[in-house]
């Protein structure tokens, strides 16, 4: 049995990129973390220490800023596309690369009623998402959201659950359901609006929460899923991945206190890790 190198790739992760928009007074703002990851004909570098076909990961970074400039910085799917596409076309031992781009939202702060020009403020934990690959196999576009936190304070049950010897948890109809969600979708073809697919499918995922009357986490995912994909034909399938955040009734009887779902304590760990595919068939 011989022992040979397997597959391998490597970049530059997490540049940080913030690009302004001056053309006018009212500026615009788009703030993007970037990671690059290249596959090729590398095997000399990892066996005998060449670097004769590397192109160093700070290049990579250097062109992740240069391309922002050059050719702009607006739906992270087209930037990160053509980031993608310059390294495997231009490079000549790339023959695949992989681009992730997290995207962090900013709101205008309100003066006077209206948007500031050039001041914002930071919406909070949401992260929008894209990871595109492109080698001689095909591209491959998978977008999303990341700590997309939600909270419904009714208009969920669990009960009618498995139980053995061990199960202590009670049935109930009236309980918080709350999340950080995660959400990944793979489209099926590229020429899409990404930014309008992008607010419409995150549109669709909060109203599905909100209005969805849960008898299960689980549930709620594949209605979310579905409603996705019925809208968006260009989307061939999403991943949810969503933490259950406890909310447990805090027991007020000691202080002769009733609490009928008011009070509670908000759980940070343990959480059951709910998990779902939906796809076409």
């Amino acid at each position: 049995m011989s022992i040979i190198l397997g597959a391998n790739q490597y970049g530059k992760a997490e540049n940080r990129l913030v690009r302004i928009y001056r053309e006018t007074a009212r500026h615009e703002i788009r703030d993007v973390t970037v990671s690059t990851a290249l596959r090729g004909d590398f095997a000399a570098a990892h066996l005998e220490g060449d670097q004769g076909k590397v192109l160093p990961t700070d290049t990579q970074k250097n062109t992740a800023y240069a391309f922002a400039k050059e050719h702009g910085l607006r739906a992270i799917e087209d930037y990160a596309l053509t980031l993608a596409r310059h390294f495997v076309d231009d490079v000549e031992p790339v023959h695949g690369a992989r681009i992730a781009v997290d995207e962090f939202a900013w709101d205008r702060v309100p003066v006077g009623g209206e948007g500031h020009d050039h001041t914002w403020v930071r919406r909070g934990p949401e992260v929008r998402t894209t990871e595109v690959d492109v080698s001689a196999e095909g591209t491959e576009v998978v977008s999303g959201l990341r700590d997309l936190v939600l909270l419904k304070s009714t208009g969920s049950e669990f009960h009618g659950f498995l139980t053995d010897r061990y199960t202590t948890l009670p049935e109930t109809d009236d309980r918080i359901m709350a999340t950080a969600l995660v959400a990944r979708w793979r489209y099926s073809e590229l020429d899409v609006d990404w930014d309008k697919t992008w607010v419409d499918a995150r549109r669709i995922l909060l109203e599905k929460f909100a209005t969805v009357h849960s008898l299960a986490l689980q549930q709620t995912l594949w209605e979310m899923g579905r409603g996705v994909l019925e809208a968006h034909p260009a989307i061939a399938e999403i991943r949810l991945q969503a933490p259950n955040k406890h909310h447990f009734a805090v027991d007020l009887s000691p202080f002769g206190l009733d609490n009928p779902n008011e009070v509670f304590y908000a759980a940070d760990r343990p959480y059951g890790l709910i998990e779902a595919t939906v796809t076409r068939s």
